[in-house]
């Protein structure tokens, strides 16, 4: 159902969804991100991500690929893999707390106050020296259990190829960054880039309907 005074290409996004047509809900959204118009796509998306695991997999694809988490971990940290791990953090709580998200807000605005607190954690560990093995934050925690992989074989088994195979590699088969990349023949930017969108679904498969609230 499209909302009064919304543009005729978010209420078709929105028809779109409703009937379950991913594959028009994939070219909208590519149209949208076209035109600039990503923030409103990831607002018609949130809507529909909690407990829809296309919406949420688009969600996470449009909001990684628009770089708006990295800008906000960037306006507070100067160090790159400082931004690299806050981000992933940061999308990974997104996911886990998506249901919360109240219809009809802006969901970057949502999402800053989450991506301000995975930088005060970062920055307090940083500050305090807490060692890894006693407070783990959501990229880490995520890589374990993975590893561990006894709650996350049907998790693993429903990601995308694409983003499946560079998770089962450095979570499960322990390579690095660069190992991975390697045997994708991809590039180091792009793997972490598929590996954190992977990590980040699989919270969501963890959290079943993701749902939750902010942390």
């Amino acid at each position: 159902m499209s909302v009064l005074g919304e543009k005729p290409d978010h209420a078709e996004l929105r028809q779109a969804l409703d009937a379950g047509d991913f594959r028009t809900v994939g070219g909208l959204t590519s149209e949208l991100v076209a035109e600039g118009a990503a923030d409103q796509a990831l607002d018609v998306l949130a809507e529909y991500a909690a407990g829809n695991r296309r919406a949420l997999e688009i969600l996470i694809e449009v909001l990684d690929g628009s770089g708006s988490v990295r800008r906000f971990a960037g306006r507070m940290l100067l160090d790159q893999t400082a931004i690299d791990d806050v981000s992933q953090d940061a999308l990974i709580s997104i996911v886990e707390s998506i249901g919360s998200f109240r219809h009809g807000a802006k969901f970057t605005s949502w999402v800053y106050p989450i991506v301000q607190r995975r930088v005060a954690d970062y920055l307090r560990r940083q500050r305090e020296g807490v060692p890894l093995d006693e407070e783990m934050l959501p990229g880490e925690r995520m890589s374990s259990i993975i590893a561990a992989r006894t709650t996350v074989q049907q998790a693993l088994a429903q990601l995308p190829e694409l983003y499946r195979e560079p998770v089962v590699l450095r979570d499960i088969d322990g390579l690095s960054y660069a190992e991975v990349a390697e045997a994708l023949g991809r590039s180091v930017g792009t793997v972490k880039s598929q590996i954190s969108r992977g990590r980040a679904l699989v919270a969501g498969s963890l959290c079943g309907e993701a749902g939750g609230s902010a942390r």
